[in-house]
């Protein structure tokens, strides 16, 4: 690594290096930040504050199935066991999940309890506006 050093003029000193030498430290500083966040990760996996979702289950989502379905079948849970343990009728939970329905705040919050998710993981995002809809 070719690195010349000077001071300027008040007394602090500067280095300038070649590009490849600094592209390498930017390459291994990013390396470090990389390893860093999956060692974060880890650690709220071990401590179960998170956990890992298979490819099939993210899949459908991201191919347009309800979210709160979706949910319903990583955590093997039926509709008629999910609605009763929310509290709402079993035909409300079918409207939403075919998004008949949107379904109210607290009747999401509900489910997402009871999916032991985020409120967040349950509202699908309209691009356009922004708006979440359940």
């Amino acid at each position: 690594m070719g690195v010349t050093s000077f001071r300027t003029p008040n007394g602090e000193e500067m280095v300038v290096l070649a590009r490849a030498d600094y592209e390498a430290l930017v390459d291994a500083a990013e390396m470090l930040e990389d390893v860093a966040a999956y060692d974060r990760i880890k650690d709220k996996l071990a401590r179960g504050e998170e956990e890992l979702i298979p490819a099939e289950y993210v899949n459908r989502m991201s191919d347009g199935e309800h979210p709160i379905r979706v949910w319903r079948d990583f955590r093997k849970l039926s509709a008629k066991d999910l609605a009763a343990a929310a509290g709402i009728s079993a035909t409300y939970l079918s409207e939403i999940e075919s998004r008949k329905k949107e379904g109210s705040i607290s009747a999401l919050k509900k489910i997402a309890r009871v999916l032991k998710v985020d409120l967040d993981e349950l509202v699908i995002w309209n691009e356009q506006d922004e708006e979440p809809v359940a």
